[in-house]
């Protein structure tokens, strides 16, 4: 009998029953206020008054017409550089102790987002409660006894000035608590390897010594570990090598589009969970098993607000106008996509993530993830979001029987003419034009808007499927392997074909 892991789970059970359910309107206007009042004396809080916000009968709405929409590239050149420069009570009370560094999906250069010590706090907090989710997850006591496998950067953080950098993944890792490192794997020495290939040989070298019940991190790059583990044992499933792996803890993107192919690396199914954790802090997760919707968390130090996701109100980098309005959680609808706006205890204030979500549940506040706002195809006003695209992909898989866990597409031009194509990952002997014909036609019945563009400018859809292992490759020439680091869905013209030059080279060597 599993006492310990008994023991732990009557623990998380107790928990739960005695925690009770969130107001989240409530706790987000109080969230709000708690941001308000810690960050009015700061360089940010006296330019955007903050004290006169605070004095408002409607401190929601005073806040967004107080302070502007930011994206990263604004809040940075604006703000966060003086952080770099040695400024003090910036955009938050003091100085952060890290950086998250992210090129997450455009660029090679990387973002560096404030990481203070009250998001560390806040991190650790929603992880807890995650913790204590797995309370409505029918998991037998054994399994709170087996260890957990950490996919993340590297936890070898650089130190630079008066603080450290690292990927959010790495960061977090190099702060679990005490109590926890017994549990923890691949274990301090192996997480510090800073070069992806070499940790995931050691990963896969001490994979056997291991009892994994649990597995975190972004599916591309778990997918990849996992299949390096199989290979390197010359086995069938990865259930041959952790025998008593139960659960999957997802993170980032959503799971759906890797769900068929990361099923057949393992002998049986296992509980997927989904978790929102972004270089700007741990935004929601699964809390039931009856839905893969992720509830946000409402009273942790971030204040969400939610724009129409409309093209009249995105510019063409993305981001956002600032005369797109902005609702609270109070104003929200369900079945509609929203761009993701978040205000934190890092000093990001009404700060674009670049992320577009959809509510579930609105009482309940979950959420799934439906895109990127760089991710938004509309040339010639086919108006195709990562949503729809995943889609038509998942429909793709079931006609033809077959896996694509990655994909990216371009509007290219051929005589003057506008045409998606699409690029597949996926190993199939199913013919392009065969693939192209049924992903148009699919797009067509699910989009009006694209199906009128179809009639129009947009003359017609190529495709080309490739290994891909090849989207990994691109990942890890253009920034760095593993950790965060996530494929772009669309691409300009202009970086597409850089990207079909390196898929040339990659396919025939002799053309390097």
């Amino acid at each position: 009998m599993a006492i310990i892991g008994s023991l732990i789970k009557g623990a998380v059970h107790l928990k739960d029953t005695l925690t009770t359910e969130v107001d989240h309107i409530e706790a987000q206007q109080r969230e709000l206020e708690k941001l308000l009042v810690k960050a009015k004396d700061t360089k940010f809080g006296k330019t955007f008054k903050f004290d006169e916000i605070l004095k408002s009968s409607d401190l929601q709405k005073a806040f967004a017409e107080q302070v502007p929409y930011f994206d990263y590239h604004q809040i940075y050149e604006q703000w966060w550089s003086q952080l770099l420069e040695g400024e003090e009570h910036v955009t938050w009370p003091g100085i952060p102790d890290y950086y998250a560094l992210s090129s997450g999906t455009t660029g090679k250069t990387s973002k560096r987002i404030p990481v203070t010590q009250d998001m560390i706090e806040s991190i650790r907090s929603a992880g807890i409660k995650q913790v204590e989710a797995l309370a409505n997850f029918d998991l037998p006591a054994s399994f709170y006894e087996k260890e957990i496998m950490m996919l993340g950067s590297s936890t070898d953080l650089k130190e630079k000035d008066d603080h450290l950098e690292g990927e959010i993944s790495g960061i977090s890792a190099s702060n679990i608590p005490f109590w926890f490192e017994g549990y923890y794997k691949p274990g301090k020495e192996i997480a510090q390897i800073d070069n992806w290939d070499d940790r995931v040989k050691r990963i896969a070298q001490k994979a056997k010594d291991w009892d994994i019940g649990a597995l975190s991190g972004i599916p591309s790059w778990m997918e990849l570990m996992i299949q390096e583990v199989i290979d390197y044992h010359g086995v069938k499933t990865i259930h041959d090598i952790w025998p008593n792996l139960q659960v999957y803890t997802s993170g980032g993107v959503a799971f759906e589009p890797y769900e068929k192919s990361f099923n057949s690396l393992l002998a049986h199914p296992i509980t997927v969970i989904d978790t929102y954790l972004a270089s700007e802090g741990f935004l929601a997760y699964q809390q039931r098993p009856e839905t893969n919707a992720m509830k946000l968390i409402t009273d942790n130090g971030i204040y969400f607000e939610f724009v129409p996701f409309k093209p009249e109100y995105i510019n063409s980098d993305g981001s956002l106008k600032q005369e797109a309005p902005s609702l609270d959680l109070s104003q929200v609808e369900e079945g509609q996509d929203y761009v993701l706006l978040i205000s934190t205890v890092s000093g990001a204030w009404r700060y674009l993530i670049g992320d577009t979500i959809e509510f579930t549940n609105k009482e309940r506040a979950e959420i799934k993830i439906t895109g990127r706002t760089k991710f938004f195809l509309n040339v010639v006003g086919s108006q195709l979001s990562v949503n729809k695209m995943n889609t038509a992909l998942r429909e793709l898989e079931k006609q033809f029987d077959i896996k694509i866990p990655e994909f990216t597409l371009a509007a290219t031009r051929i005589d003057g003419e506008f045409y998606h194509h699409w690029y597949l990952g996926t190993e199939t002997d199913v013919a392009y034009k065969k693939l192209a014909s049924a992903l148009d036609e699919s797009l067509q019945n699910a989009n009006k808007n694209y199906k009128v563009a179809r009639s129009k400018a947009l003359k017609g859809v190529k495709v080309t499927t490739i290994s891909p292992q090849l989207f990994a490759e691109w990942s890890g020439a253009q920034k760095k392997k593993g950790g965060q680091v996530k494929m772009e869905r669309v691409m300009s013209e202009e970086k597409f074909k850089d990207w079909e030059s390196f898929i040339k080279k990659q396919l025939n060597p002799s053309l390097g």
